[in-house]
């Protein structure tokens, strides 16, 4: 690694003979990671172990970008809507949207249910996406493909797949899914969250957008270490804006755990819900995935997690809910093919911890 390591714990009484234990295997897997800062967050029945790694001091607590693993709180968000009886999964997105406007059949019949759990047929990206951004790839990919862009491209979209049959990863989807239910509200995508997810589970330190003072977010890197500029996500805001800091996110992530999740807390009903399968996915079907969630089978129960990365960021959220378990873990620096950083937090996650 860049800089000394250090383990620091927080918990409650005294520390438990497990406590040891953990922090050991933090460390044996922040050992196969190099990046110039590195942060592994454990939640295991209400105690926290923390491994930093780098620059970041363990009084520090910046803003690491989500990337793709923003989606479990625009999953959450529809979930609290739901709930709420505000919305109805089976809602149709287009009419929500764009009442009355004329749309190609199969689009009209994408639901928010099909936006989320990647079953709408629809692309990764628009297909007009990729000539604007391949200028900007390495540094600004999104930012010229504002809101408006996005709904347009579904509104004229041609699903490949009849909605609900398949499984196809899309940040389209997701996207237009938070113009979805901005528009269904009348309430900006970023207050919806603010509103109905953040505050409600006390995530004070996350935001949606740079900050602008110096320090606040975590620097992205690139793989020769030189630093990239804050990710602007354009009109893709509901895949990929969240920052967050590793104390709020394993406060989210302990919600998701009944072990340590308050019985009567506002959020109950939908964050019981996203735990849930909904349908089967991979290889023979051997995966399952929740409304926000990939899901796969352990000795010890189910392990939900989804990752992320940026233009110079990584990020891995996961839980079990059976044995009250949680990790988040970051790092500052490209993604790239044969990148260990997953594949160790992944496997930390479902057969050591």
């Amino acid at each position: 690694m860049t800089a000394p390591q250090e383990v620091r714990r927080t918990s409650a009484g005294r520390p438990s003979r497990g406590d040891g234990e953990r922090a050991r295997l933090l460390a044996d897997a922040a050992r196969t990671i190099d990046a110039p800062d590195l942060v592994i967050a454990l939640s295991h029945r209400g105690r926290r172990t923390y491994r930093i790694d780098g620059a970041v001091q363990p009084g520090d607590a910046p803003r690491y970008e989500l990337g793709s693993a923003s989606k479990p709180f625009t999953g959450l968000l529809l979930a609290a809507l739901v709930a709420a009886g505000r919305l109805r999964y089976e809602d149709s997105a287009a009419e929500l949207l764009a009442p009355g406007h004329r749309v190609h059949p199969s689009v009209r019949a994408i639901t928010l249910r099909h936006l989320m759990t990647h079953t709408s047929g629809l692309p990764a990206l628009p297909a007009d996406f990729y000539p604007q951004a391949l200028p900007r790839w390495s540094t600004a990919p999104y930012s010229r493909y504002p809101a408006d862009r996005v709904v347009r491209a579904f509104l004229r979209a041609r699903p490949r797949h009849r909605p609900g049959t398949r499984w196809h990863y899309s940040n389209f989807a997701v996207s237009v899914l938070g113009h979805t239910l901005a528009a269904a509200t009348g309430t900006p995508w970023e207050t919806l969250l603010q509103q109905e997810v953040l505050d409600p589970l006390g995530l004070h330190g996350t935001r949606l957008r740079p900050s602008p003072q110096p320090g606040d977010d975590a620097v992205g890197h690139r793989r020769d270490g030189s630093p990239l500029p804050a990710l602007d996500t354009g009109g893709f805001s509901a895949a990929g804006a969240v920052r967050s800091t590793p104390e709020d996110l394993l406060t989210f992530l302990e919600a998701h755990l009944p072990a340590t999740a308050a019985p009567t807390h506002p959020l109950t009903a939908a964050l019981s819900y996203v735990r849930h399968p909904l349908l089967r996915r991979g290889l023979r079907h051997a995966h399952t995935h929740t409304l926000t969630w990939f899901r796969h089978p352990s000795a010890r129960g189910p392990v939900c997690f989804h990752a992320g990365a940026t233009l110079g960021q990584q990020m891995f959220l996961g839980f079990r809910p059976d044995t009250g378990t949680a990790v988040a873990a970051m790092c500052t620096r490209r993604v790239h093919r044969t990148d260990p950083f997953i594949a160790t937090i992944h496997e930390l996650l479902t057969e050591k911890l």
